[in-house]
This record gives C-alpha cells, sequence and structure tokens, in this order.
C-alpha cells in the first residue's frame, strides 16, 4: 500500500506541470552562475523516478557457484528516490539551497534477508531501516561574487564523474543510474566542505571550473564488491576531517551542444579518517586517487555521451588484511580482497526521432543504446587474486519518451556479461537478462 500511496503521488506531482527548463538544454551549455541569474526569490522542485524490472536471474551472483548467478526468473519493482529541493535568495548575492532525498521509500525498524553480497549470504538481521533512508542530500549556502568567482560552503554533491555531475533522471538513458559508477563510488556522492567555482573566458574558449575541500573517504568501508563506495563516511553524526579530499573538476563548454570535461579526486592519507585513528598507521600513509574524463554532445538530432573513470589506492594489500580483522559487530561487512585499482567506461547514443519528422505533433522518442564496463578489481596488489565475476561487460538499448521536457517515460533491456574466463570460447559465467520499464521527472514545481 505504501508504494501505491508514493507512485501516485509521483505521477501527481509529474502532472502538476514542470514548466522550469533544465540549465542544460539541447545545444545550450551556458556559464555555471546562469542558474541563479533569473528572476526568483524561491523555488521548490525536485526529481524522482520509479522502474519496475523481469529478471532472468538469481539473487546472488557470489554464492560460491562456478556458473555466477542462477537461472531463476523474478520481476521487482522500486522507487530509488524521491528528492525535495529548494532554493531561496537570502539577498542577491547570498543563496541558501537544499535538498533532501527519500530512498526507497523510508526508515523504521525491520528484518532483512541478506541475498546480495558478502560472507553473510542467507541470514537474517535485524536492520535499523525500513527499505531505504532519509538523506539530506544538499544544504550549502552559496556566496556570488562574479562570473569567474563566487563560494559555496555546506554538504555538497561531489562533481567527479559524469553521473555524480549531472545525477538527476532526465539526464542519463536507462531506468537505473549506470552500473559503473554507482559500484566503485557512491551516487549521489555528497560531502560537507567548501567548494569555489565560476566561468573563465568567453565564446569558443569559455570553460567552467569547480573546486572543493570536504571531509575524505574511510578505508574502514573499502571493499571487494564495490571499492571505495562504503567509504563514505556516513555512520555517525560527526566526519572525521583530519586527512580532507581535494576536489578538482573543469568543463570546457565554448561550442554550442559540446561540453567536454574531467574531474581528479585526491586524498594524501585516507586512514587518518578511520573511525579509530591509530588503524591503519603501520601501514604508513594511504594515498586515494580517482581521475575521470567524460564528455557530451547534444544537437538537434543526435545525444552522444561517453566517461571513463579509473582510480588506485595505495596499500590494498593492507588494507585487506586489517579490514578482515574487523569484530563481527563492525558495521562493515568482511569484504576482501580490496583492490588497489577499479576501472569503469562507458559511451551512450541516442537519436531525437522527432527532429526527423516534419509534424509537430509526432511525440519525442529517443531510441538509444548504451555500453558500459566496469570491475572494482581491475588492478590487484601482489598476491591477491581477483575474482572474474567482479568483471562486467553489459549492454543497454531502449526507448525514452519525453511528454513534457522534464518528464521521461523509459523502456530498456539490459543484458551482463560477467567475467573474462573462457570455456569453449564463451565466458564460464551465466549472463544476466533484465527488461525494465520506469518514469522520471526533474524540474521546479514553484517558482516565485
Amino acid at each position: 500500500m505504501r508504494k501505491i500511496l508514493t507512485l501516485f503521488m509521483l505521477c501527481c506531482l509529474a502532472g502538476m506541470g514542470i514548466y522550469a527548463q533544465s540549465n542544460k538544454q539541447a545545444g545550450n551549455y551556458q556559464s555555471i552562475t546562469t542558474e541563479y541569474e533569473s528572476d526568483w526569490r524561491f523555488r521548490l522542485g525536485g526529481y524522482g523516478e520509479m522502474y519496475a524490472s523481469w529478471k532472468d536471474y538469481g539473487l546472488n551472483r557470489w554464492n560460491g557457484s562456478t556458473v555466477g548467478n542462477s537461472k531463476k526468473n523474478h520481476a521487482e519493482v522500486a522507487i530509488p528516490r524521491f528528492v525535495l529541493a529548494l532554493d531561496y535568495k537570502l539577498s542577491s548575492k547570498w543563496i541558501l539551497g537544499a535538498e533532501i532525498e527519500f530512498e526507497s521509500g523510508g526508515v523504521g525498524t525491520a528484518y532483512e534477508l541478506e541475498t546480495g553480497t558478502g560472507s553473510e549470504n542467507g541470514e537474517y538481521e535485524q536492520e535499523f531501516e525500513k527499505g531505504g533512508e532519509v538523506a539530506l542530500e544538499q544544504f550549502h549556502i552559496t556566496r556570488l561574487i562574479a562570473r569567474g568567482f563566487n563560494v559555496r560552503a555546506g554538504h555538497l554533491v561531489l562533481p567527479v564523474g559524469l553521473t555524480n555531475a549531472h545525477h538527476e533522471p532526465v539526464n542519463f538513458f536507462g531506468t537505473t543510474r549506470p552500473e559503473g559508477e554507482t559500484t566503485i563510488f557512491p551516487s549521489t556522492w555528497h560531502e560537507t566542505g567548501i567548494f569555489f567555482f565560476g566561468t573563465v573566458g568567453k565564446g569558443y574558449g569559455t570553460f567552467n571550473y569547480q573546486a572543493m575541500i570536504v571531509a575524505g573517504l574511510n578505508p574502514n568501508g573499502f571493499s571487494k564488491y564495490d571499492w571505495v563506495k562504503g567509504g563514505r563516511q556516513n555512520l555517525f553524526e560527526l566526519d572525521n576531517f583530519t586527512s580532507p579530499a581535494w576536489i578538482a573538476r573543469l568543463d570546457y563548454v565554448g561550442v554550442p551542444g559540446l561540453r567536454i570535461g574531467g574531474s581528479f579526486y585526491f586524498i594524501n592519507d585516507a586512514g587518518g579518517n578511520a573511525d579509530k585513528l591509530n588503524t591503519y598507521t603501520s601501514l604508513g600513509k594511504i594515498p586515494v586517487r580517482i581521475w575521470n574524463i567524460d564528455g557530451e554532445y547534444i544537437n538537434k538530432y543526435l545525444i552522444i555521451r561517453g566517461n571513463v573513470i579509473s582510480g588506485h589506492v595505495g596499500h590494498a594489500a593492507g588494507i585487506t588484511r586489517i579490514n578482515n580483522s574487523y569484530s563481527k559487530l563492525s558495521p562493515y561487512g568482511r569484504k576482501a580482497p580490496f583492490a588497489s585499482g577499479a576501472l569503469t567506461y562507458s559511451a551512450d547514443l541516442g537519436v531525437r526521432v522527432k527532429s526527423f519528422i516534419k509534424n509537430e505533433k509526432f511525440p519525442d522518442i529517443i531510441p538509444f543504446a548504451h555500453y558500459e564496463y566496469y570491475n572494482p578489481q581491475q588492478v590487484m596488489d601482489d598476491g591477491q587474486t581477483a575474482d572474474a565475476r567482479c568483471q562486467v561487460s553489459m549492454w543497454r538499448v531502449g526507448l525514452n519518451w519525453k511528454p513534457l521536457p522534464n518528464l521521461v517515460v523509459k523502456a530498456d533491456f539490459t543484458t551482463r556479461q560477467i567475467g573474462t574466463q573462457k570455456v569453449f570460447g564463451t565466458t564460464r559465467f551465466n549472463s544476466e537478462n533484465e527488461f525494465n520499464i520506469g518514469i522520471a521527472y526533474a524540474g521546479w514545481f514553484l517558482n516565485r
């Protein structure tokens, strides 16, 4: 009943008429401060998504099987997130912004059957949640100074990778976010700190830049299956800031419709952010480096995207050894071995069919193809052995229908090839196939 009511709420919100256009329209990438230049004092909006999926595979690829996931048909329905956002201009130069995310329904106390990754498969555990969580995704105050230099402080989304920088569901084709990025690090990745941004140059020489200093990752949560994703500090009321993360991003936006950019994430010693400060001192400094290059080109006829992300963590074998000694009461799973390097890359192609049809009433339909590769165990330290089931190559093909500029109905088919070890020319692990349908929106409902 709760899910049915939530579905109804989202449909009503979509039907209200999301009149505000996205800041990024086809063929028009703007100054990073443009969103604040329009004549509004307060705005309320957000984004949300829901989907249903029919799958031909089981629930656990890791259950000691030599063939990976079992062939077992099942279906799922989910509301991954519902986000409320607000901006308020305290003055023309001071702006308050906030986003609250309701993930998968809510919070409470419930029992959960562990059927995913890890050593606890099949155990019943009491969880202090009920299908999801409520999280403060963003809360910050911005001081606008000049086109080329502005400051923001608070809880911020990190512009690392293509999806974190453009995480609203109208900005990616599939019913779910790209798996590579959501596997190897948090998505949406948000931390507390300070942020400098602006636009430099003009015409064909225009660039947007961003620089941040935020709370860094905690290696207590690093693991085999999702690399540094579990290292985001969100278990306690306070985050360790002993060894902050330094982030830089630069985007070229000088050609209409084209954006090419990259980001770099660096921590000098992630061990300084551990729950217990002496946990990793025997290893020395634990540097973390993550870099990415991504781009997008949108014109009247095509949408093209590409993304590459790689990273390296020092002393991976030592982190594995120490993390394996956790108490059973620890909130971190003992998922080993942790790899020193991870990799993901992807490419998208969408065709704006309506642009080829001389009929204004023709629906805005975008057939698309998406390919991605990811492996949270791409590079292993000496003496460690990678699990081939971590390596995934996948195709996703489907259709997006946009009845409104910021409302999209999605349908796609996904197939994954697991591992690289071959038996008679094919992978020895079962492929995973699924069909998905979904609906998503993003925009401002109220603008005053």
